[in-house]
């Protein structure tokens, strides 16, 4: 494939933001006192580019001409953005900070706290043919038993996508593993009201790092506004991830997202997002519901609830048929287990709601 180069490519939205060293927060999400980038009108669409961290961090090296080298991807293959941040003198101190690369922030016009700022998935552009997947750190679902690896030495496997359009990870005895894309963008958020640094790894009501894997192509999120004008941005780009994300990261790689960002501030979606835990969101099929917390039994617990409260604000199904219903028929799984804040999503058919 042709690598989607910063500026060149298909640039599909009413706007464009790169991804240069200029336009990223490393390791940090915005937050009250962050300086837009763009500012733009409620149902305009931005185009962005977004770097995977995975290749560029200090762990691996801070090289990815070095990182991806050693596993057989050329120089000239790859993106611009990516060096050009890693050979940057930006400071990412990962004992303190996240390790993900923001886009962003965008100002959204007219966007109150209260608001809803609803952020339609357009098109996901995969940027590289490319990516990495991680066990290490100590984290994942196994951190007493993987990674088995030498201490000391990053467990980061290379993945690539075949001309098949499907992922391929290498075994190790000359066989590959192949399996199903699914791009999503894992970060999309407004910047909390704070004007503490904001760790770029816990979701929260922000939004944030919510790592849930249906919030792909078509996807709807609806982010409650935590400050004025929202501050949206973007990260964590993923070709695909498995619920749960049992490992520390999923394939990471670069995606171009378009998305459209539309203020809703009437007086039911207002009262909805504050009755609610965290955001939520849809696809052309289900309803979906998300938990947060740092116990996941809890986490379950805050999306059944938060599934109860659109059942009842929404529909006017009352709390006990709702229960039932939710216990017959939704689906709730783990989003991912690695994010300090673990995450649960519901999914409620659309069609069993009138």
């Amino acid at each position: 494939m042709k690598l989607l180069q910063p500026g060149l490519g298909p640039l599909d939205g009413d706007h464009y933001l790169p991804a240069d060293p200029s336009r990223v927060h490393w390791g940090l999400l915005p937050n009250a006192t962050a300086e837009p980038l763009l500012t733009v009108r409620s149902g305009k669409t931005v185009t962005f580019d977004t770097i995977s961290h995975e290749g560029i961090l200090e762990d691996q090296g801070r090289d990815p001409a070095a990182f991806f080298g050693a596993a057989g991807i050329a120089r000239n293959s790859l993106l611009h953005d990516a060096v050009e941040l890693a050979a940057s003198p930006r400071e990412h101190m990962p004992e303190i900070h996240g390790p993900h690369v923001v886009t962003g922030p965008v100002a959204v016009h007219g966007a109150q706290p209260g608001d809803v700022l609803e952020v339609e998935v357009l098109a996901l552009r995969r940027r590289a043919p490319y990516g990495v997947i991680s066990n290490r750190h100590g984290k994942g679902a196994l951190p007493d038993e993987y990674p088995q690896t030498p201490p000391g030495e990053p467990a980061s496997m290379v993945a690539t996508v075949g001309d098949d359009g499907r992922g391929r990870l290498p075994v190790g005895d000359g066989r590959q593993l192949g399996f199903a894309l699914r791009p999503f963008l894992g970060i999309m958020g407004v910047a909390p009201a704070t004007e503490s640094p904001v760790h770029s790894v816990p979701p929260g009501p922000h939004g944030g790092n919510l790592d849930v894997r249906h919030l792909g192509t078509g996807a709807r999120l609806f982010l409650p506004v935590q400050v004025p004008e929202g501050l949206f941005y973007v990260g964590d780009p993923h070709f695909s991830q498995g619920d749960g994300e049992v490992a520390l990261t999923a394939f990471e790689a670069p995606l171009r997202a378009t998305l459209r960002l539309t203020v809703h501030s009437d007086p039911a979606t207002r009262s909805l997002a504050a009755r609610l835990r965290a955001p939520f969101a849809e696809t052309a099929v289900d309803h979906i519901v998300l938990g947060l917390d740092h116990n996941l039994d809890e986490a379950l617990r805050n999306a059944v609830r938060d599934a109860l409260t659109l059942l009842t604000d929404r529909f006017g199904i009352p709390g006990p048929v709702g229960l039932a219903y939710l216990s017959a028929a939704a689906d709730f799984h783990v989003s991912q287990v690695v994010d300090i804040v673990k995450g649960i999503h519901g999914r409620m058919p659309k069609a069993d709601l009138p």
